[in-house]
């Protein structure tokens, strides 16, 4: 009798938690967001960066630059696997608000969490990890984007489900002070503490004692990272619930206008002794490209969901719905070879044009593909 009545109160906590969320609708802007950033995953960077080969100019050589990272300088593709994991975590309160109003329980929740984790991490074995190679010389334990979503999306769950909004924000905190204080105060043999070069910092030590060969390399970090993934998912989860509570429309634009603001020159600020630099997460980082994720959620929900101006986002949507499937799918098979296959005949006629033309048409083969999912409701969630 005790357990079972243990357990009723769980239960009831549990709804309690999720309420303001639980008759929620989904709105088309996240969708449209997630999207427009799977645009310059999958194709839209390279055709940008193309131009600058086929027409050499100050304009065309600084948007290829913002397809670049760059240690220590923050660039547009520096926002690009930070907005991932937000949106991750702007659909995690209302994902969970529907399972709970479905019945489920909070150990149900914690298998559900667990099955999402281990398949983002498996995936990420296969797009970015060698594991197809069957070569453990070659084999990354801890590498790309899945990773850092299924670390991230992992620690958020455990926080959403066990502690309230105040300590939610609280640890999120935390974290992110600590990895500073990790980072400026404990030494690196031969180097010492508060380095922050591509190869005397204190994260990629500890992955290369850790990792060994496993590590992915090229300067980038997982480990104590890890505490960092975890926050950047956490914003959007913050994210999540003011677009998600019953609070009116102009009053959620404002709410994450705001906020991005703030975490805006929360992350200028902090950069002056903690550099934002992408291969590391820093906290810095965490903050700056926040708060660009939550001023364009605002902008999209804005345009979108409160003046109801939707058919340009379409092309967007229909990336977004099916994001996962269509990352691991251009992480393993080049759709320029396919592409290939229709436009070799325009190499002749377009000379310095044609590799924009290749990956433009690579581009719009993907996403004629997934529009064909969208229309015939194919949606490949994990």
């Amino acid at each position: 009798m005790k357990k079972s009545t243990s357990l009723v109160k769980h239960t009831i906590a549990l709804e309690d938690k999720f309420k303001p969320y639980m008759n929620a609708q989904r709105v088309s802007c996240v969708d449209a967001l997630r999207g427009f950033d799977m645009l310059w995953i999958v194709g839209g960077g390279e055709v940008l960066v193309s131009l600058q080969k086929a027409a050499p100019s100050a304009l065309t050589a600084n948007l290829a630059g913002q397809f670049e990272h760059v240690w220590g300088e923050f660039h547009f593709f520096d926002l690009i696997m930070p907005l991932f994991l937000f949106v991750v975590g702007v659909v995690m309160p209302i994902a969970f608000a529907k399972r709970i109003k479905k019945g489920m329980q909070k150990r149900d929740l914690y298998v559900h969490v667990l099955k999402r984790a281990a398949a983002l991490y498996i995936l990420g074995l296969i797009t970015q990890g060698n594991i197809l190679a069957l070569d453990i010389a070659t084999l990354k334990l801890l590498t790309g984007a899945l990773h850092a979503i299924a670390i991230g999306y992992l620690f958020s769950a455990i926080l959403l489900l066990e502690v309230n909004n105040a300590w939610q924000i609280v640890i999120t905190g935390c974290l992110l002070l600590l990895y500073w204080l990790m980072m400026a105060l404990v030494p690196v043999p031969g180097q010492g503490a508060g380095v922050f070069t591509p190869t005397g910092n204190l994260a990629l030590y500890v992955d290369d004692k850790v990792l060994g060969h496993f590590q992915e390399g090229a300067g980038w970090t997982y480990i104590i990272s890890s505490m960092t993934f975890v926050c950047s998912v956490m914003l959007g989860v913050f994210a999540g619930k003011i677009l998600f509570s019953g609070t009116k429309p102009g009053r959620k634009v404002l709410a994450l206008g705001v906020t991005g603001i703030a975490c805006l020159l929360g992350g200028k600020v902090w950069g002056i002794w903690l550099p934002v630099i992408h291969h590391l997460w820093t906290s810095s980082l965490v903050l700056l490209a926040g708060g660009w994720c939550f001023l364009l959620l605002a902008l999209f929900f804005l345009i979108m969901d409160v003046w109801g101006r939707q058919k340009w986002a379409f092309p967007f949507i229909v990336m977004g719905a099916n994001s996962i499937a269509v990352y691991v799918a251009t992480q393993i098979f080049d759709f320029k070879v396919i592409a290939l296959v229709f436009v070799k005949g325009l190499a002749q006629w377009t000379g310095a044009w044609f590799p924009t033309v290749l990956a433009l048409s690579a581009l719009i083969l993907i996403w004629w593909i997934l529009y064909w999912m969208y229309r015939k409701k194919i949606f490949i969630k994990i």
